[in-house]
């Protein structure tokens, strides 16, 4: 957990016990400031990541058919909504991941599950804020799923996980994909040069006769 995220928990959980004092105190007031503290979270949003990134974004319609595409490619995709806060403090560091590691057989994804709801569904991606699932970061090689952060418990929540660059690199092996990818990437060999003929002993050709 971030710095940040510490402190937007803390306003938070102020927010919630002045509710609460204004609601002891004067029914009027309790509302006054609910209704302050409503209009506030929905007209002062974080600024949106605007920054430098080699990322594409899906819609519901394109994210299957990309994946399928060309199944030698390894997908990185970001499952985000644009009202979570968590996700608005992963993405300048997932655009730097992309800046770094993408190439010709590594690509990196984001889709808005909070518009695209049934992308949500079909990924097994819940937008509720009670399971904290989002951010999710779901690689896919072959076109298939091979392995998602955070991991899900039984309950359907979210298993703790820090969206941390480090953490990305270290459990998604991106040091080993982005040098597989290139690898995959490198145009084959037309086959070895044959081998310049050695020159004669005294340095001259034959001649005829």
């Amino acid at each position: 957990v971030t710095v940040e995220q510490h402190v937007g928990n803390i306003f938070m959980f102020s927010k919630v016990a002045n509710v609460i004092l204004f609601f002891r105190l004067d029914i009027r007031m309790g509302l006054l400031y609910l209704t302050l503290c409503i209009v506030f979270l929905m007209t002062c949003k974080p600024p949106l990541y605007m920054g430098p990134e080699y990322i594409k974004y899906f819609s519901d319609k394109t994210i299957d058919e990309e994946l399928e595409r060309d199944k030698r490619v390894t997908w990185i995709v970001e499952f985000f909504a644009n009202w979570s806060s968590e996700c608005q403090s992963f993405a300048p560091i997932f655009a730097d991941l992309s800046l770094k590691y993408n190439c010709s057989g590594l690509h990196f994804g984001k889709v808005d599950v909070g518009r695209y709801t049934d992308v949500s569904t079909r990924y097994k991606v819940s937008t509720s804020p009670l399971t904290k699932q989002l951010p999710t970061l779901i690689l896919f090689q072959g076109g298939v799923e091979t392995m998602r952060r955070p991991q899900i418990d039984k309950k359907g929540r979210a298993v703790s996980w820090t969206f941390s660059e480090e953490n990305v690199i270290r459990e998604f092996s991106l040091n080993e994909l982005y040098q597989r990818a290139k690898k995959q990437g490198r145009p084959r060999d037309e086959g070895p040069e044959e081998a310049p003929e050695a020159p004669a002993a005294n340095g001259d050709t034959k001649k005829d006769k």
